[in-house]
Formats: C-alpha cells, sequence, structure tokens
C-alpha cells in the first residue's frame, strides 16, 4: 500500500515531506539511496518499492525529502550543514523518535554523520553506504565540479545529463538519461545551484570521533563513480569509535539491487531497540479542508524550463494566498505545486475557492501559458499536530483534489450541506470510490463561472 505522504516544520520554517513504513520494531530512518530525493517518484521505481518495503518488514521505515528537493519545500535559501540537519530533527521530532537507526548513501551519509554525533543518546545504528567524509574531491576535484555548476547556471538540461552519464559511464547511457529525468523531477536549477555552493566545504571528519553509535561503514566495489571510496571508507572506520567495514564484491552500483550489502545490512540492524510509542495531536475541532493541486506542474517544468515553471507556479501562490487573506483560510503547508489549506466556515472555503479559480482563469486571458489548478474540498475533524492536520478528514481532501479535472472545484457532500441554503451552484457528480478509502463518498462540484 503507497505510504501516506506528511509533512514535518523545521525550526526555520520549512516544511519537509515524509512517509513511514511498517510498525513493528526500531524506527530506521533511511536517506535517498538515488543521491537526489523525491519520496513520491521513487515509489513508483518496482525495485525500489520492494526494497523500501523489505526493510520495513521488521521495523518501522522514515524516508524524507531534504528541503528544496521532492516533495519538501522548495526555494529554499540556506542550505548550510545546520539547516540541512534540520529538516531530520524535524521529522524526528514530529514521528516523537527517542531512539532510531540511521542508514544513509554517498554524500547526504554526511548528514547522518553529522546528526549521530550531535544526537548520541537517540541514534543507536547508523549504516554508512558508500559514504564520503568530505566533499574536496566531490565530481573529481574543484576545478571540474565549478565547471559543471558554470554549465548548469548556462544549461540546466545539459548539465543533469552530463553529470548522470559522468557519474555510470556513458555506455549506460539509457540508465543514465533515465536518472537524469528523475533528478529535473526532483530538484529545480535554482535549488541545485544553491546546494553545490554551500556543500563543497563540508567536512565531517573532525565529527567521526564523537559518533557513539554502532557503526556499518558499507564500501562499494570499485567503480567509476566509487572510484575513491576505499580512502574515504579507512577514514570513516578508523575515526568512528565503534565501525566496521563491509567491502563489497562487483553488483548493480544500486544500493536496493545490491543483495550483498542487504543482508549485510539486515544482520547488522537485526537487533531490535526499544522504540518509545507515536503520540497523537489533539483536534483543533470541525475544519473544512482546502487543497489546490496545479495540473500537470512535472511536464510544465518539462516543457518550459525549471526557472519559467518555478515563475509560473510562484504567481499561483501568489493568487492562492491572497484569496486565503480574503477570506480568512489559514495556509497550513505548501507542497511546491499546491497548497492545504483549513477554514473554520465552509462558505467561507467555498467562496475562497471560487475566488481561486477566478483569479486564475483571469490570469488564464490572453497569457502564453496558462495556470491551471484543480481544486477539492472536505470537511471533519483533523488531527493537530506541529503546525499540521493529518487524519481521515485531511486524507478524502487529498483524494477528492486528485479526482477533479483541471479548472474545477470537487467537494465532498459534507460540504455542500453545511453551506445549504447559500448561493453556490453544485452539480451532483455521483459516488466515488477514493484510493485508500473502502466506502464511497458522494461529489458534487462547485460551478464558479460568472455564466454558471
Amino acid at each position: 500500500m503507497e505510504p501516506r505522504i506528511q509533512y514535518a516544520k523545521t525550526k526555520d520554517g520549512v516544511s519537509i515531506a515524509f512517509w513511514t513504513l511498517g510498525e513493528r520494531g526500531p524506527a530506521l530512518v533511511c536517506f535517498p539511496p538515488l543521491t537526489w530525493s523525491n519520496i513520491d517518484l521513487e515509489w513508483e521505481i518496482p525495485e525500489l518499492r520492494d526494497w523500501y518495503e523489505r526493510l520495513a518488514s521488521s521495523r518501522m521505515l522514515v524516508r524524507f525529502d531534504a528541503r528544496g528537493q521532492g516533495r519538501s519545500q522548495r526555494g529554499v535559501e540556506d542550505y548550510s550543514r545546520d539547516a540541512l540537519m534540520a529538516d531530520l530533527e524535524a521529522v524526528v521530532g514530529r514521528l516523537r523518535l527517542e531512539r532510531l537507526d540511521l542508514l544513509a548513501f554517498d554524500g547526504p551519509a554526511q548528514m547522518a554523520i553529522a546528526f549521530a554525533a550531535r544526537h548520541t543518546k537517540s541514534v543507536s545504528r547508523l549504516v554508512l553506504w558508500g559514504a564520503q567524509a568530505h566533499n574536496r574531491d566531490a565530481f573529481g576535484g574543484q576545478d571540474r565540479l565549478q565547471a559543471l555548476l558554470a554549465l548548469a547556471e548556462r544549461d540546466w538540461d545539459l548539465a543533469v545529463e552530463s553529470w548522470t552519464h559522468a557519474a555510470l559511464g556513458w555506455a549506460r547511457g539509457q540508465e543514465a538519461h533515465q536518472w537524469a529525468q528523475y533528478i529535473r523531477a526532483s530538484i529545480e536549477q535554482e535549488d541545485f545551484l544553491r546546494i553545490w555552493r554551500h556543500i563543497p566545504g563540508f567536512d565531517v571528519t573532525p565529527l567521526l570521533s564523537q559518533v557513539s553509535a554502532h557503526t556499518l561503514v558499507i564500501e562499494p566495489s570499485p567503480s567509476r563513480r566509487f572510484s575513491r571510496m576505499t580512502h574515504h571508507s579507512a577514514v570513516l572506520a578508523s575515526n568512528i569509535p565503534n565501525a566496521q567495514v563491509v567491502r563489497l564484491g562487483p553488483g548493480s552500483p544500486a544500493a536496493y539491487e545490491h543483495e550483498e550489502g542487504m543482508r549485510a545490512v539486515e544482520e547488522f540492524l537485526g537487533v531490535e531497540v526499544e522504540q518509545a510509542p507515536v503520540k497523537a495531536g489533539p483536534s483543533p475541532g470541525f475544519r473544512t479542508i482546502l487543497f489546490t493541486d496545479v495540473e500537470g506542474s512535472t511536464a510544465l517544468t518539462q516543457r518550459l524550463g525549471d526557472a519559467k515553471a518555478r515563475e509560473l507556479l510562484r504567481e499561483h501562490e501568489r493568487l492562492v494566498r491572497e484569496a486565503l487573506k480574503a477570506h480568512g483560510g489559514s495556509e497550513v503547508k505548501t507542497m511546491g505545486d499546491g497548497f492545504m489549506a483549513s477554514f473554520t466556515s465552509a462558505t467561507k472555503a467555498l467562496e475562497s475557492a471560487i475566488a481561486m479559480q477566478r483569479a486564475f482563469a483571469e490570469h488564464n486571458e490572453g497569457a502564453e501559458e496558462p495556470i491551471i489548478v484543480r481544486i477539492g474540498l472536505n470537511a471533519g475533524e483533523p488531527i493537530a499536530e506541529d503546525d499540521d492536520l493529518f487524519g481521515t478528514a485531511v486524507n478524502r481532501a487529498a483524494r477528492i483534489t486528485a479526482t477533479a479535472k483541471g479548472s474545477e472545484i470537487l467537494v465532498a457532500n459534507v460540504v455542500r450541506e453545511l453551506a445549504e441554503g447559500k448561493d453556490f451552484l453544485f452539480a451532483d457528480r455521483g459516488e466515488a470510490t477514493l484510493k485508500g478509502f473502502d466506502e464511497p463518498v458522494r461529489l458534487f462540484e462547485v460551478r464558479w463561472q460568472e455564466s454558471d
């Protein structure tokens, strides 16, 4: 079953997307196995999905998108080490995890090391797969890195294609091209450049001696991508007090396809750790939940390029926020190409939704590129926690939004009943079985055009 994406708020106000899978055993927080993170798209890769389910068979698996990537908030300015550390701290705090294990890969493993060094009482076991102690030799040295960044500023598509082909080997063209497509869907040009202006200076070597967790250092078989791993593995294993090294034989460069490495991880993580239960938050009372979703946002990025697509999404954000402010809506979070908001009044929520669609329609008149948005509403008593809302009412609202077509406002029957007697026009769309729900729900389309 597809895990439900949730959000945590960092101490500097950034929304971090995550999901959990499995309920038994200790928590295992997994960093992105594909270097760049996208917890939504990763679930669509059958081999990776099977691997996640295998990891979650005896524990609670946690995956999150760091700031600027995947479903987490994009367009963030701060990508310092402390800021990236705050992303993981927000997720751990949101789930109230007192003890956890960490599984991390490549460059992002530096954040796992820094977290384990800071939170020595929380981290029990640490797996570092192909990890690097520093980034001084990233991309083959500073000269090549600066050349890549210069290319990324001028031609984002060519830079990503060049990087993926160089990393995997030019002979594996189709696989590298697919990885490039994944990266472009997971991070925008501006965020990529901001990140790589920060992380070349990252060096966790001084922190290694502070890591008290039992640590497994996995050294991949030598290859073009992992040609410098022997040096880094030696640095990690000799400076982390409770570390051991496993050197892998030939196999797939993808961790989730390397059976020898997988067996080593399972053996290392085999001992269970006592886990504190997750505590549910209180209900904020009855709320009407509204979601917006820009239709075809991924295709939009592919067609327009990152900069122009981001400009269009910023206009979507501006128009949504204006409508929320005018009608007393509370912004809960933004997901890059959509919003979640709540209202104490169903009438105000409907008025806000109509104002949004009319604002988009006005923008689209004569626009070179229209903004097509679907909106869904549901009402109920969600659970409030860390400035976010969860529960059945929220999940159903999200599924209703996914059911709507472009430029539509689709609402559950409960919303229509709450607004009964008001000047709204509803068209009965019949009963629909929403993904993840056994019982069908009756849906109504809100007619918002002036001619209606």
